[in-house]
């Protein structure tokens, strides 16, 4: 009878404490969740299901017959209700319409061409859940011109150079008409086609180029700026001619910039270092003006060359651009003060006779800055310092803008000078370094390009770029994808009306920004000229909406037909969540001590 006790006493305290041990443990276990929803159907909605060989008919017909009373979403660049409209998405993403469903529960089927272009970014639970039913596209032949790449503000003396990036993709059987209408190299395998720039269904300039078996290649098309027949900001279109395919939408791409008669700013690198590298692309995003750079790799040589082709310049040239100039920066040695004569304001950067250390930027106590509002709101605290630091002796008639302690401690010493003599406005940066500013991005991204934006401003007085609101942030988009716009302004973002102006009319449109200061529009193909409705902005220019896409172009299905995961979906539960465990340990504790009670036992 002694035994039988102790055995039972020892059962009920290894329930109670293997009990207790999993609920501390609380190890996590896989369960099938029933799908109590009603039936949902994730119809591909992007532009790839209207293309040639497309099933967008089929499509809708299947979603139809699946659905069984159920829910109908279109999805492609963003999830959507449904309609029967055709498709006008630029981009096939699944994931997010996958996240949405799950949330919602109940049995999903996903129907699509299976050019599908965020299949990594889908969590594979999600991807095994939901029935795949794919309509592929018939291949076909496809030549196209995938992007272009060049400088954005030219002046009419520049030598425009377009990055332009072609291609061909889909069956090499599939040709048709091609074989007419290109001509076969037979040493290369290639055929050749034809590049040409336009603008207003003019020709500017063309060249002859190869066209590879598949895959996709650049080349470079150069054009005077001056051939450009309107100054000011202008949309070139470059089209792959001579080439008979199946889809001609993604043929052409558009590319906006601006011509101006003399570049507003140059740049003078001597020698060109991170940086100038730094200073220059700020400068293109923020003065709204061009931007010349001529870099001097061997300081005192006089061996000028072009900052963006590396073509070697003459020194008169140099001079005579920066005597034209709005403009000067003149970063580096300091001797080349004086080499040049600059007409217009002038930034001095030098890059000498620095003490090194880490130099902690803050505003003037004095508050006074004419940087001032350009600069509010920057958090000082949180910038990465300046490595090093020059020795700045200003005058009774310089402003100090910006002040840098060693360290965090010391005193103060111009970092930042302004300053006006005969009407010509002059300014100074003593410190090296700031490029990492940029380079961390964030908050201190912003704060370099506030500086920047400021000095440019002050320095032009107040002239090209300022009083902008908003930017564009891509000036060109392809077919289905929004434009993109970021507040530059002063204060909290707010709502911009603006008219837009392109061959098919003018519309009213409101550009809404977020509280991170990013706006989107979505227009249909065209070119559009737009223009703030209200307040004083000087905000005006082109955007362009390419009849490309991406979703044009052959492409294999890169998910497979299955069946989904049968009666729901796995979803992990935690051992703590299962209330039986805590009634096991409280009913072994409580038996064990009621039996001890009884037997009089301790």
């Amino acid at each position: 009878m002694r035994r039988r006790v102790t055995l039972g006493f020892a059962a009920l305290r290894a329930a109670a404490l293997g009990a207790l041990v999993l609920l501390v443990w609380n190890p996590t276990a896989a369960r099938v969740e029933a799908g109590g929803a009603s039936p949902l159907v994730l119809l591909d909605a992007s532009l790839s299901m209207a293309g040639h060989g497309g099933r967008w008919q089929d499509a809708l017909d299947t979603a139809r017959a699946l659905a069984q009373g159920g829910v109908i979403w279109r999805f492609g660049e963003r999830v959507a209700g449904f309609d029967t409209l055709p498709p006008t998405d630029g981009a096939s993403r699944l994931a997010p319409a996958l996240d949405a469903a799950a949330a919602r529960g109940g049995p999903v089927t996903v129907v699509s061409d299976g050019a599908i272009a965020d299949l990594a970014d889908i969590p594979p639970d999600l991807a095994r859940r939901a029935r795949i039913v794919v309509l592929p596209r018939t291949l076909f032949f496809d030549a196209f011109v995938s992007a272009i790449d060049g400088t954005r503000r030219v002046s009419s003396g520049d030598t425009l150079r377009l990055r332009v990036t072609y291609g061909v993709g889909g069956m090499r059987d599939a040709r048709g008409g091609m074989r007419d209408a290109v001509r076969r190299d037979a040493g290369s395998g290639m055929r050749d086609a034809t590049l040409a720039v336009t603008v207003d269904r003019r020709r500017l300039a063309s060249r002859v180029v190869p066209l590879p078996d598949s895959g996709i290649v650049s080349t470079e098309l150069t054009l005077p700026a001056s051939r450009i027949p309107h100054p000011g900001w202008t949309a070139l279109e470059v089209r792959l001619d001579g080439v008979s395919d199946s889809e001609p939408r993604d043929d052409a791409r558009l590319f906006v910039l601006e011509v101006s008669p003399q570049p507003s700013v140059v740049l003078l690198a001597s020698p060109p270092d991170w940086e100038t590298r730094f200073l220059a692309r700020t400068l293109e995003d923020v003065a709204r003006v061009p931007v010349r750079t001529f870099i001097e790799a061997e300081p005192g040589r006089g061996r000028w060359r072009d900052g963006a082709t590396l073509e070697g310049r003459a020194p008169g040239d140099v001079a005579r651009a920066v005597a034209g100039a709005a403009l000067v920066i003149e970063a580096g040695d300091p001797a080349m003060v004086g080499r040049f004569s600059p007409t217009g304001a002038v930034l001095l950067w030098p890059s000498q006779r620095r003490l090194d250390g880490d130099w902690y930027a803050q505003p003037p106590p004095s508050g006074l800055s004419p940087l001032a509002g350009a600069l509010a709101g920057v958090a000082w605290d949180s910038l990465p310092p300046a490595t090093s630091l020059a020795e700045l002796a200003p005058d009774s008639s310089t402003s100090v803008a910006l002040v840098a302690r060693l360290a965090r401690r010391g005193p103060p010493r111009p970092m930042v000078t302004l300053s006006e003599h005969a009407g010509a406005r002059r300014a100074a940066i003593a410190a090296g370094g700031l490029y990492r500013w940029a380079f961390r991005g964030g908050a201190s991204g912003e704060a370099y390009r506030a500086l920047v934006a400021g000095l440019v401003d002050w320095l032009l007085e107040q002239g090209a770029g300022s009083g902008k609101r908003f930017v564009p942030v891509t000036y060109e988009t392809p077919n289905g994808m929004p434009l993109q716009w970021r507040w530059t302004g002063k204060g909290e973002p707010r709502d911009v009306v603006i008219a837009l102006a392109a061959d098919q009319g003018q519309r009213v449109d409101t550009l809404r920004f977020d509280a991170g200061g990013r706006a989107e529009l979505r227009l249909p193909p065209g070119v559009y000229r737009y223009a703030a409705s209200e307040g004083e902005g000087a905000e005006r220019g082109v955007v362009a909406v390419d009849a490309y896409s991406d979703e044009w172009r052959p492409a294999v299905p890169v998910v497979t037909p299955h069946a989904g995961t049968p009666g729901g979906w796995l979803t992990g539960v935690a051992l703590r969540d299962r209330w039986w465990l805590f009634a096991v340990a409280i009913a072994a504790f409580t038996a064990e001590w009621a039996w001890r009670r009884r037997e009089g036992l301790p």
